[in-house]
């Protein structure tokens, strides 16, 4: 029976729920008159179609008044078709409340509050609501959480850095992987991981001015991360724009929570310093860090403003190639960085490091799987101490133990030593050496001659190091306003040209020095050969060298050739690319290999093929010869190519300058072959093969590999985000295998957080992702798929809903009802409890007769043998079993509050298992690893009390009801 309409009564607009509630002012014959106080609004509908409902509250239900004063009501007294709710306060006084008393800005949230007040949603919202909180459930139980959601390929030793380092309190660690091992793939990783489990919230990046836009879009393109770029102009702007409450300047740093700047900024800006230190970073990034000089006598300008940076900062990341190249001390002054009470002493560190050398050999001795030498088997009893080690180490004496004990004994003891001994918990790095699986280089020069014109000029310019960029680069020669233009005189033009017609339909990367070199290239191209060229370089935005770089990716319509500045190819993956076409050279051998990085990465499958003109009898020929002969840098990486040319710096650039003859050429070369193969060895013998073997272990490291893998090759997000599109009205289409494109659709139910208003194009494979980094690889941990889960959980659409299913086990016409209840903590996001404890579905299905079919009726079952209940239908329902409803709630409360200590027993039991087992872990390292810091232990103390309490305070909370009829 449908309520009548009487003044004083409190109804709410099912159209405008924003109203909150209204009071019933005037009722006519054919009108209703409704006063909305908390909004000043005043409606009249025609009572037979009103969107109106009945607010009505029940005994269990807590109300307020106008003044906030709460009321937890305990029966309900009706008088002339108005309410009364007796109940107690907050005191526990005994209190009435009169309906008219009812708080206006009231809204009506809870399942039962909105069930019982007709406000029902569609199954769809329902279904949607359980599937988003079983994959949260389920992906904060995952090891993997910021480790395979970015775009980024499954390489093993970069998961297990990550997953090592991201896992730490603050970590404090040197990232020294060789050229193209990915050392940025790994601070992106671990940066990820940290922010999204928020243990760290503000980050500040540190890199050389040439590096900041490559971190920029690495950032951004791989892990959705948007770092701000400081420099001088920014932090003006933000100071004229924002002044604090005295009118002083704020910090600009403060502004942002990841910011990214370069350390030539902080160098020759004082103030900024200044701010930056004043930043209250959580984690600092530095990158290229081997050029922060330091000595036991003094430090660089450079070196000091990072240290400082370090000391105030909790977590920090250096990222180097070269952590020895430059020498021990130089090696140390890194280490220092990270732990000034560890490493305070130079020659302690190098007496200790001589320490290592026997470990070394005994994990060795075991990866070789032979039986153990003398020497071996006394430096393990020497250093082994524990029972259970030297049980494992007993069992590779005993003769009668199978092989696969034997080997599961070598194993743990490798990890042990591993654990305990060498520097590896704060340096890691890996070398091309052991991981492997790096494809070949080919080199193959052209010779060509050299235009009279760059020759007269190249004689009469002077013979200085200023004018040396002018030697290599011949086409910014200064040539007569007169002179045709240098693309019609350069013969590296037309060897381009008919070299691109060679090579069509081969993709092919060309570099060039200069920005106007590579524009000129790309138009001479264009006219003389018809070759329409993709050209990227730092004078275009974000947007423009997105499209560069996905015109030279599309193998169907795309252009062959991109040709790039020097800072052209920052950040991009161009592995589909095999021939790399050098147009000039740079001086640095570090530069050099960067641009062959390019195609150089892990995961390329073809031989590289690098193409260099140079012109005869000029300085261009002379570097090719020395990197050619001296160093062996096109066919191979080149580990101690910077050092060499520290070395020969002067005798080299006086080769270029100065016309030098054959002998003094050949004997730069011979030079630079015999300190080549000096400092190569030094760094062979020099290898720390015990930070090596922790660097990467291979067991731990393939299996994350497989458990990301086995995620990849699930539909879950596919058919998670089809059912999102859905629920709010997104367009969704698919334009090609594996990319979709999604857009605002024109009955959206709400602006959609991280979605443009014309749409974006996605894929769901990695594989795909990788291949057109202008398309948004969507995982679960992509800020659109977050949000959108949150969005869904921090609303109360789809904790409602009432259906008809087909179901033998009852009657037909039986009522059930299904309750999903939420066990959770109301800790502090900074103790995670999710990972210990996150929120937990307890799902009850009862029927009239308090039977339970939780099991029998699941979730599936219900979508696939429903029928849709309409509104009106569903409200008739609601009112006429409210009674019954309310009994099977109190009966699944019950029931779920049954189910709840197991699952708290199970929490404080992963608890304890994980925190203690860690804590006994580094307490046992620290007595013979002094590299494990006493914070670190302290705060997973902290944790184990903290969560401890947390679960002990945890509780359930109904999310959602769906009413059932079975038919």
């Amino acid at each position: 029976m449908v309520d009548d309409y009487i003044p004083g009564q409190r109804w709410i607009s099912d159209a405008e729920l924003q109203m909150g509630l209204g009071t019933i002012l005037a009722v006519e014959h054919r009108t209703v008159t409704v006063h909305f106080l908390a909004t000043g609004e005043t409606r009249t509908y025609a009572k037979q179609t009103a969107p109106l409902t009945r607010v009505k509250f029940a005994p269990g239900d807590t109300i307020s008044d106008f003044e906030g004063n709460q009321l937890k009501i305990e029966s309900v007294q009706e008088q002339d078709g108005l309410l009364t709710y007796i109940g107690t306060d907050d005191s526990g006084q005994p209190a009435a409340l009169e309906e008219s008393g009812l708080n206006n800005n009231t809204q009506l949230y809870r399942p039962t509050e909105r069930l019982f007040s007709g406000q029902i949603d569609q199954d769809k919202w329902f279904d949607l609501r359980y599937q988003t909180l079983q994959h949260i459930n389920r992906l904060a139980h995952s090891e993997l959480v910021g480790l395979c959601g970015a775009r980024t390929s499954l390489i093993p030793h970069q998961l297990f850095i990550a997953h090592e380092v991201a896992n730490r309190f603050a970590p404090r660690v040197l990232l020294a992987d060789e050229v193209g091992l990915g050392k940025t793939i790994e601070a992106g990783l671990i940066l990820h991981h940290q922010l999204l489990t928020e243990r760290a919230r503000r980050v500040l990046i540190v890199v050389p001015e040439t590096l900041v836009h490559q971190w920029l879009v690495e950032m951004l393109r791989r892990f959705n991360l948007y770092f701000t770029i400081f420099d001088e102009e920014r932090c003006l702007d933000i100071e004229e724009s924002q002044l604090d409450a005295s009118g002083s300047q704020n910090n600009p740093f403060h502004t942002e929570q990841l910011a990214l700047c370069s350390l030539e900024f902080l160098v020759t800006q004082p103030q900024r310093f200044k701010q930056a230190l004043e930043g209250e970073w959580d984690l600092l990034v530095v990158d290229e860090a081997h050029h922060l000089q330091w000595s036991p006598q003094q430090s660089s300008i450079e070196y000091t403003i990072i240290e400082r940076l370090a000391v105030q900062t909790r977590g920090v990341l250096l990222l180097t190639a070269t952590p020895e190249q430059l020498g021990k001390a130089s090696h140390f002054a890194r280490l220092r960085l990270l732990d000034p009470d560890r490493f305070h002493d130079f020659d302690a560190f190098i007496k200790e490091e001589q320490s290592y050398e026997p470990v070394a050999q005994a994990i060795q001795a075991l990866l070789s799987k032979q039986p153990l030498d003398k020497q071996s088997m006394a430096t393990l009893q020497a250093t082994i101490e524990e029972g259970d080690n030297l049980e494992l180490l007993n069992r590779l004496q005993d003769g009668q133990a199978d092989a696969d004990q034997q080997s599961s004994a070598r194993n743990k003891l490798i990890e042990h030593l591993l654990d305990r001994h060498g520097t590896g918990r704060v340096l890691f790095r890996n070398t091309r050496t052991a991981v492997k699986g790096f494809p070949d280089r080919q080199v193959t020069a052209y010779p060509l001659n050299t235009p009279e014109q760059y020759a007269t000029l190249l004689n009469s310019i002077q013979s200085t190091e200023a004018e040396l960029f002018q030697r290599l680069c011949p086409e910014c020669l200064p040539l007569p306003v007169s002179a045709a233009h240098w693309t019609r005189l350069d013969p590296r033009i037309n060897w381009l040209g008919q070299q691109l017609i060679t090579l069509k339909p081969a993709k092919v990367l060309v570099i060039a020095a200069h920005a106007q070199t590579a524009l000129d290239i790309a138009q001479a191209l264009k006219t003389r050969d018809g070759i329409h060229a993709a050209v990227f370089h730092e004078g275009l935005s974000i947007v423009e060298r997105d499209r560069a770089a996905a015109f030279f990716a599309d193998h169907e319509n795309g252009s062959q050739v991109l040709i790039c500045s020097e800072i052209g190819s920052e950040g991009r993956n161009f592995q589909f690319a095999h021939h790399l076409i050098l147009f000039d050279l740079p001086l640095n051998p570090d530069l050099l290999e960067q641009r062959i990085g390019r195609l150089d990465r892990i995961g390329q499958t073809e031989t590289i093929k690098i193409h260099v003109p140079y012109l005869k009898n000029t300085a261009q020929e002379v570097l090719f010869h020395w990197y050619s002969q001296g160093l062996s840098a096109f066919e191979h990486t080149c580990p101690a190519g910077h050092s060499v040319y520290v070395q020969v710096e002067d005798e080299l650039v006086k080769a270029l300058t100065q016309t030098t003859d054959e002998q003094s050429i050949l004997s730069l070369v011979e030079h630079t072959q015999s300190l080549h193969q000096t400092l190569n060895e030094t760094l062979h013998k020099g290898r720390d093969q015990l930070l090596e073997f922790n660097s990467c272990r291979p067991g731990i490291a393939n299996a994350l590999k497989q458990q990301a893998q086995i995620a990849d090759s699930s539909h879950d997000i596919t058919e998670y985000m089809e059912n999102i599109y859905d629920c709010y009205s997104l367009d969704f289409e698919e334009l090609q295998t594996d990319i979709y494109r999604i857009r605002p659709g024109n009955h959206m139910i709400s602006n959609f957080p991280g979605l443009p208003e014309d749409g974006m194009t996605i894929t769901y494979n990695r594989n795909t992702a990788l291949h057109n980094e202008d398309i948004h690889y969507l995982s679960w941990e992509h800020p659109l798929v977050i949000n959108a889960m949150d969005m869904v959980l921090s609303h109360e659409l789809g904790n409602t809903a009432v259906t008809a299913v087909d179901f033998k086990a009852v009657k037909p016409g039986t009522l059930l009802l299904e309750c999903l209840y939420i066990m959770e903590t109301s800790s502090a996001t900074a103790l995670q409890s999710n990972r210990y404890l996150p929120p937990t579905t307890i799902r009850i299905v009862i029927d009239e007769f308090n039977n339970d079919h939780s099991s029998s009726l699941s979730s599936d079952t219900i979508f696939q043998t429903q029928t849709l209940v309409d509104q009106t239908t569903a409200v008739k329902i609601i009112r006429a079993k409210e009674p019954v409803i309310r009994k099977l709630i109190s009966e699944a409360e019950s029931q779920a509050y049954s189910q709840a200590p197991a699952i708290l027993s199970e929490a404080h039991a992963h608890t304890q298992q994980t925190l203690l087992t860690e804590i006994n872990r580094l307490k046992a390292l620290q007595q013979i690893n002094p590299n494990v810091r006493d914070e670190e232990i302290t705060y997973f103390d902290q944790q184990l009390t903290a969560l401890t309490q947390a679960l002990e305070s945890a509780h359930l909370r109904l999310d959602a009801i769906r009413v059932i009829v079975a038919t």
